[in-house]
């Protein structure tokens, strides 16, 4: 599925309308279901900052949110990474991000609202597209103060929230 609108068709548009994003935060289960492990990417942002990230994208036109969370995830963990997809399409947490300085989740570019997903991967991951590392923390260590603060985007929050809903908030 390629590109539904122009560079510059897409920069007009985000200045009118919202946009869809997806959202993952990978993990890592037992043989009982309990989170072992969350993974965070490493990236460069746009100001030339290493920043810790989960999973994100848009959706694209036409695409299903299923299809959106299985193309961002083979495009940041690798086509090995084998992840388990929710069967609903229900989000864990909502973000509204907004080009508005100060706002908790702020997107230079847009207004965008994004559902966030907790999802299991299997396999062997290994980053790419423009992922450096990911990094396999324990809950504990995921939520910690300085882990917390290389985050950016909303995606501390979004955490956060992830970790509350799996019942590992500490």
């Amino acid at each position: 599925m390629g590109p539904w609108l122009s560079p510059e068709d897409l920069e007009s548009v985000r200045r009118k309308v919202p946009m869809l994003y997806i959202d993952a935060l990978p993990v890592r289960v037992d043989d009982a279901g309990e989170v072992e492990a969350v993974g965070l990417l490493l990236r460069v942002t746009e100001a030339g900052t290493m920043s810790r990230a989960l999973v994100s994208g848009r959706v694209l036109f036409h695409e299903t949110v299923r299809q959106a969370l299985a193309r961002h995830l083979e495009k940041d963990l690798g086509p090995m990474a084998l992840p388990r997809l929710p069967l609903s399409p229900v989000p864990y947490a909502v973000g509204e991000y907004f080009p508005t300085p100060g706002s908790p989740f702020y997107d230079p570019r847009q207004h965008a609202v994004s559902l966030a997903y907790v999802v299991p991967v299997v396999g062997d991951c290994r980053p790419s597209h423009d992922t450096l590392e990911l990094t396999w923390l324990t809950p504990a260590e995921a939520l910690l103060p300085e882990i917390l603060a290389d985050m950016s985007e909303g995606h501390a929050s979004l955490l956060r929230r992830a970790m509350a809903h799996l019942g590992r908030l500490y």
